[in-house]
């Protein structure tokens, strides 16, 4: 199974990044996850999405031959960086390539609430027309206090947030692989 990741983070040190690269890492042998290089797309420019950037096409396809998304998001404002919503924009425009994708969304903070308020603004935008990707429904992954539950290594410690996360990534595949079953036999 292939997942592609976007991590709407592009801080060096990004505690979204260094779930995504564990994550990546803990399910090796269930999952491909490969994470995206969202933070290197253009400003998308409607001007442009007919002859979009060559890195645009290449995610584009990623996103076309994957099983599913992870999305991971810090929160910014109470709501998600504009690296993500950039690349949500323009893999919803001309070639929808995020309708009907079963997708996970994870993100991780400092503060109490994990990124609460980030993860629902997103499940609006990704409801959106155009982009309608389909939700796992029921878990959400909520890492408040990652900086007490990560070591410098990017490796989670806590354990009650790793049988969490573990519990999560195996409904995940699962739902996933039920939705590429079905889709297939039609």
């Amino acid at each position: 199974m292939k997942i592609v990741a976007m991590v709407g983070s592009v801080r060096r040190e990004s505690y979204n990044m260094k779930l995504v690269r564990y994550m990546q890492e803990r399910y090796s042998s269930e999952v491909e996850i490969e994470i995206l290089p969202i933070n290197e797309l253009p400003f998308y420019n409607e001007d442009e999405e007919l002859n979009p950037p060559e890195l645009v096409k290449i995610l584009r396809e990623k996103i076309k031959e994957s099983d599913g998304i992870l999305f991971a998001t810090p929160e910014y404002n109470a709501s998600i960086p504009a690296v993500l919503k950039n690349a949500i924009d323009w893999f919803s425009r001309v070639e929808p390539v995020l309708v009907n994708k079963p997708a996970m969304i994870v993100g991780a903070s400092m503060g109490v609430l994990g990124t609460v308020k980030a993860q629902l603004h997103l499940r609006e935008i990704l409801n959106a027309k155009n982009v309608s990707t389909r939700i796992l429904p029921g878990n959400e992954v909520y890492v408040g206090s990652v900086h007490q539950k990560i070591d410098e290594y990017g490796n989670l410690k806590d354990e009650a947030t790793i049988q969490f996360i573990d519990s999560v990534m195996d409904q995940y595949i699962k739902w996933v692989e039920r939705t590429v079953e079905f889709e297939t036999s039609y």
